[in-house]
């Protein structure tokens, strides 16, 4: 699995023109990707790679998937893009499958016991910044017609909702926030998990953002370091919501799509929120997004308010709703949840991980040292696909298709430079 020529495996006119014609907002990695098959990379070096970033997330059914390829070759022989004025193929049918899905319960572990019977409505787009966009304009709305204009929006510290200016005054993470100022009003953060605090703060009169028209949370902080939201608090934070009359907006974008193991990571605890964001996932890597609301909220937006010229278009219908079919028939949720244990039982038992934390394949390891920079550059030389988060956390979002015996190899590289590097 080792991969001998690292650093060496970029062609340079390919970094050169990088370099020279893209904006660097990436810290890029001495690599270039060509291949890919299942849970495995190739670089254009021929060195072979296992890959536990999945694209950020996106990869639900790994690289090359025969289904999802076969529906875009097949689509993009057809048609492409005709915009949202008309009726496009496979929408409608993938709109009612993901509401299908979003409408399921789990027990605790996320194995599928039945449907709350709710009734979802989709708008498609093209990324999870764009989704969690869409939401927070269907709370606005709601603040307007049911609140009496209340339109603030409580979020959580250390949470991530997208790089926009909306979104970012969302993401209560300070450092996303610097030289971006001003950023849009009317958002506010308080810790995750402190069930008190939230609801003191709903309460509070007079506060700087004005009153709430709902409260925007991760069940699981992926780009704050994997923290999940207790069962119990979530379960809290939707009754705090229903007794006040607000919107309760579920940000999936990472966690959808069976990668915590439940269809959707908010049905790990029993809750139901009554609007959900999502991305990544859907479309398999294929760029796509989607928020969908329920109930009233599902028809606050009419035409004019709302948009999109790529979103839902035949291209990403087509895979997407490959996609997801292909989820759900080859029974993803059940090996998510059984592959997930036993990759966080393998992280459990390498030296210097201090903790491991997360849910299906969303885990994080918390390192003992600060060496998590280092484990991601030399596990490339290894054959590893990793990513880190600080200096101290590694995250782990797979393919969801890989293996025991995948995980097993990973592990065993891992623990190896754990070792060499944390001494």
């Amino acid at each position: 699995m080792a991969a001998a020529n690292i650093g060496r495996s970029v062609p340079e006119d390919v970094a050169a023109l990088d370099d020279t014609y893209l904006m660097h907002t990436y810290g890029r990695l001495p690599v270039e990707f060509v291949r890919g098959e299942g849970a495995r990379l190739w670089d254009s070096a021929g060195n072979a790679y296992l890959d536990f970033l999945g694209g950020i997330g996106a990869l639900s059914l790994g690289h090359g998937h025969p289904r999802l390829v076969a529906a875009l070759e097949e689509q993009a022989g057809r048609l492409w893009q005709v915009g949202n004025y008309y009726y496009v193929e496979n929408r409608g049918e993938l709109a009612r499958d993901v509401a299908a899905l979003l409408a399921t319960t789990t027990d605790g572990a996320g194995h599928v016991t039945g449907s709350t019977g709710s009734a979802f409505k989709l708008f498609f787009s093209n990324s999870g910044a764009e989704s969690n966009e869409g939401a927070i304009k269907v709370a606005r709305r709601w603040g307007e017609r049911r609140l009496g204009g209340a339109s603030a929006i409580l979020t959580a510290k250390r949470g991530f909702h997208g790089r926009t200016l909306a979104t970012l005054s969302a993401t209560g993470q300070e450092a996303f926030h610097r030289s971006f100022l001003p950023l849009p009003q009317g958002f506010d953060s308080v810790p995750l998990n402190d069930l008190g605090a939230l609801e003191a703060r709903l309460d509070e009169p007079g506060g700087e953002c004005g009153p709430f028209c709902a409260v925007m949370l991760e069940c699981v902080q992926g780009e704050g370091g994997v923290w999940p939201a207790d069962a119990d608090y979530l379960r809290g934070v939707a009754e705090a919501c229903r007794e006040r009359g607000l919107l309760l907006v579920v940000d999936e974008v990472q966690t959808g799509f069976f990668r915590c193991g439940a269809p959707f990571s908010y049905q790990l605890a029993g809750i139901e929120p009554d609007v959900v964001t999502m991305a990544k996932g859907i479309g398999g890597g294929f760029p796509m997004g989607a928020f969908a609301a329920r109930g009233e909220a599902a028809d606050l937006l009419g035409p004019g308010d709302h948009g999109s010229t790529f979103g839902g278009n035949a291209l990403a219908a087509a895979v997407g709703r490959a996609c997801v079919e292909a989820l759900v028939e080859e029974g993803i949720g059940e090996h998510v949840i059984a592959c997930g244990e036993h990759l966080a039982a393998c992280l459990a038992c390498l030296p210097h991980v201090s903790e491991v934390r997360g849910h299906g394949l969303m885990r994080g390891a918390q390192l003992d040292a600060p060496v998590a920079t280092e484990v991601v550059e030399k596990g490339l030389e290894r054959g590893l696909v990793l990513n880190h988060i600080g200096d101290s956390i590694l995250r782990f979002l797979p393919p969801l298709v890989v293996s025991e015996a995948e995980v097993d190899e990973m592990a065993d590289a891992l623990g190896d430079l754990l070792a060499e590097l944390a001494g």
